[in-house]
């Protein structure tokens, strides 16, 4: 669910602010996105084709339509509003906007083999990955250490600081 849902740039952020309280009308939630209109509009349809959120039925204008959160939804924009409140810098919060940042991070339990990684989300490519983690680890939320006990070293990353707490926040609502 967390690929599906991130898929999406402003996906994490509006189920957060729904979650917060403010009003499923679509011109409250783009001013507090500061999203583009284009990307807000695909993150909501996505939303809703997920089953995450509805149109309010009997409220809103056909053109200018209000939503709800499904019951689904509300569990789902919980676990959003975690994420999105660990990470209150504008600056880091565009690394969450991004595609495998959250599911990567909601796989670190313990330190990760690029291959457990890979495996584990079978529908991401390897330089997707490799990308994900190099960002990743550039902005410290992942660190990369080399395994020597074996006689071939192997990589193995694990989650740090603002990583551990989006871990975290992911775990304790699964």
């Amino acid at each position: 669910m967390l690929v599906k849902l991130t898929s999406r740039a402003w996906s994490l952020n509006i189920l957060a602010l729904l979650h917060q309280g403010v009003p499923g009308r679509q011109a409250p939630l783009l001013a507090a996105t500061s999203a583009s209109r284009t990307s807000f509009t695909s993150s909501l349809e996505h939303l809703v084709e997920l089953k995450v959120l509805e149109r309010n039925p009997g409220h809103g204008h056909p053109l200018r339509p209000e939503f709800r959160l499904t019951a689904n939804g509300a569990k789902v924009a919980e676990i959003a509003y975690k994420i999105v409140e660990a990470v209150p810098d504008d600056r880091e919060f565009a690394l969450l906007r991004r595609s495998w940042t959250v599911p990567i991070l909601g796989l670190m339990y313990t330190p990760q083999r690029f291959s457990m990684l890979k495996s584990s989300l079978a529908s991401i490519t390897d330089r997707a990955l490799s990308t994900s983690l190099h960002l990743l680890e550039t902005q410290a939320w992942l660190q990369r250490d080399i395994d020597m006990s074996t006689r071939l070293p192997f990589p193995t990353y694990r989650a740090v600081n603002k990583g551990i707490e989006i871990h975290r926040a992911i775990e304790l609502s699964a």
